[in-house]
């Protein structure tokens, strides 16, 4: 059992009979009579929903410490994401709603840790933030005051963010997965 203070991103939770994965988790300490609350953004593992959820000082939650097994991405179809483990080659699918945005930034042959909770494949450990190529933009304006403007964009994996107004088609960024925010450029590969 686990005080809420220790809750971070990343942990799997049972909380009444229902696995959850922390997305973000912080703690306020309490002053005097008040005590201290945790506030911890929740992703349920079976329906894929989002739960905002208070926890106090005093209370204790259930950490599930889930099986991990690298799997290869094959592909995605009709809502579900098909792994293959490498070494004896059996696949697994696992329903988008429980990966979450991650389901939008699989790449085929990517190979990433299945988390398995009760023999069921539950979740990925994702990078939470990828470089992706834009695919489509309008070009690029380089004017000074322009810095809180934005244009859509659309990725090399169809998903559609705001960028500033300096991006290009083709250029590769950083995005957060989680809320598909941009980030920054990515750095080109240093030459050797």
């Amino acid at each position: 059992m686990l005080a809420p203070s220790e809750l971070r991103p990343g942990m799997v939770l049972r909380l009444e009979g229902e696995l959850y994965k922390v997305i973000a988790a912080d703690y306020h300490g309490g002053g005097g009579k008040m005590g201290g609350v945790a506030h911890a953004k929740l992703r349920n593992l079976s329906t894929g929903t989002i739960w905002e959820r208070r926890f106090r000082a005093d209370e204790s939650v259930e950490e599930v410490v889930p099986e991990r097994q690298n799997m290869q991405f094959l592909y995605g179809d009709a809502g579900l994401s098909t792994f293959m483990n490498p070494e004896n080659f059996e696949q697994v699918e696992v329903e988008n709603e429980r990966l979450g945005p991650v389901a939008r930034y699989l790449k085929p042959e990517m190979v990433l840790p299945v988390e398995w909770v009760d023999g069921h494949p539950r979740g990925l450990v994702f990078p939470p933030i990828v470089e992706v190529q834009v695919a489509q933009t309008a070009p690029p304006i380089h004017s000074p005051g322009s810095d809180n403007v934005w244009k859509e964009a659309v990725l090399e994996n169809g998903v559609e963010i705001q960028v500033p107004p300096f991006i290009a088609s083709g250029e590769v960024i950083r995005v957060e997965v989680e809320t598909g925010k941009y980030l920054e450029r990515a750095k080109p590969a240093k030459k050797k």
